[in-house]
């Protein structure tokens, strides 16, 4: 998967369309991202002790096919490339303008 966590995305299709945010957590194994304060959904709460009882709002999860990255250096939705620097790290770059996005965690 070539999105991670920390990247920041637009949403392409759905109820969040063309609204930006920031991916808090990823699983590469099913291919779902968490964007930070989209793709909200109320649950209602029962209290117990330790917590109290209401609505609170949650963000649900989204298929990383539904969203796209975008670009730090020229601000627009890129799909991304990869490349090997001279110390034999695998990059991700911005397709357009060329430039490094975030390294890969692994």
């Amino acid at each position: 998967m070539k999105i991670l966590t920390g990247d920041h995305v637009k949403i392409l299709i759905g109820k969040d369309k063309g609204r930006t945010g920031e991916v808090i957590k990823s699983f590469p194994k099913t291919g779902k991202v968490v964007v930070k304060g989209l793709n909200l959904f109320k649950k209602h709460l029962k209290s117990s002790k330790d917590q109290k009882g209401g609505i609170i709002e949650k963000e649900r999860s989204l298929l990383s096919s539904k969203v796209i990255l975008l670009c730090p250096g020229c601000q627009k939705p890129v799909r991304v490339a990869y490349t090997i620097d001279k110390a034999g790290h695998k990059l991700r770059i911005c397709r357009k303008c060329k430039t490094p996005l975030t390294q890969n965690k692994k």
